[in-house]
């Protein structure tokens, strides 16, 4: 699939999960109300997380907490890559306080209009949100000390490219705390084909390898795995609202039980030397 082809695939699908809270990736419930809030506290988010974001800033989107593993600190600027809502940027500007700030970057104009309604919902003055692309981000060199994302660079065809605007827009001395979806063996083709596997951030993924060494190959050293997971790939194909939403449901269930054990949820971090 062409990558510009994949970024409006992506784009149109996000797009209706701004609009109708519906489940882009492998959540298997609705993304609404207490099912979000189910779906995050096994991923690693407390009560006092969900307590403390507006309603619909928490989408249940996410395949990890990077916000818990970041070690943000008073005064930190933080990028948040496809801020989707707002749910980390939100946790994270209760972190850096109002000597810090946080930028939340999202491709999709929708997502941005419904995290700045919920911005202005919640009071944070110290969180904007930028519409733009993950591969192109629209920061100026040296802006940021920390750079989350949470199960969104996998959707990315130019992750490299990702990494690599990353390491641009740190400090020198500047982390990343990333979590995401990776690959521990290959796909059968028809998955990688499937339109429905890469927006549910399965078919969009590479090797486990290959994602580190695109992190290297960026500049940035440390490269270290904090928590690696199975991801339970069945929970992609089960949910009826999901089923109605994508053309090609059949494909993932018929692979489900093949994939199983191919794809791993990662916390990793690394430093852009000072």
């Amino acid at each position: 699939m062409e990558p510009e082809k994949t970024k409006e695939i992506v784009r149109s699908r996000y797009a209706k999960v701004a609009l109708e809270g519906i489940p882009c990736c492998g959540t298997g419930k609705s993304c609404r109300g207490a099912s979000g809030n189910e779906i995050s506290k096994t991923i690693g988010y407390g009560e006092s997380d969900l307590n403390s974001v507006p309603e619909g800033a928490n989408l249940g989107l996410g395949c990890g907490n990077p916000v818990a593993l970041a070690m943000l600190k008073e005064g930190d600027a933080v990028l948040d890559l496809g801020s989707g809502a707002g749910f980390d940027a939100f946790l994270s500007a209760g972190r850096v306080g109002n000597s810090g700030k946080v930028i939340g970057v999202d491709m999709t104009p929708e997502m941005i209009r419904k995290a700045n309604e919920n911005a202005v919902k919640g009071g944070f003055q110290n969180v904007e949100f930028r519409l733009g692309e993950i591969e192109s981000l629209p920061l100026s060199d040296c802006e940021v000390d920390v750079i989350i994302s949470n199960c969104v660079i996998n959707l990315s065809p130019d992750k490299k490219r990702v990494f690599k605007e990353a390491f641009r827009v740190l400090k020198p001395g500047g982390r990343i705390m990333i979590s995401d979806l990776v690959l521990l063996k290959t796909l059968p083709e028809a998955v990688r084909n499937s339109v429905e596997a890469y927006v549910g951030c399965i078919a969009g993924a590479i090797h486990k390898d290959a994602y580190l060494a695109a992190i290297k190959d960026a500049g940035f050293v440390d490269v270290t795995i904090a928590a690696e997971d199975i991801y339970p790939v069945k929970l992609a194909v089960n949910d009826p609202i999901a089923k109605a939403i994508f053309s090609d449901t059949s494909t993932l269930s018929e692979y489900a039980e093949d994939i199983s054990g191919s794809v791993a949820s990662i916390k990793v971090s690394a430093v852009k030397p000072g």
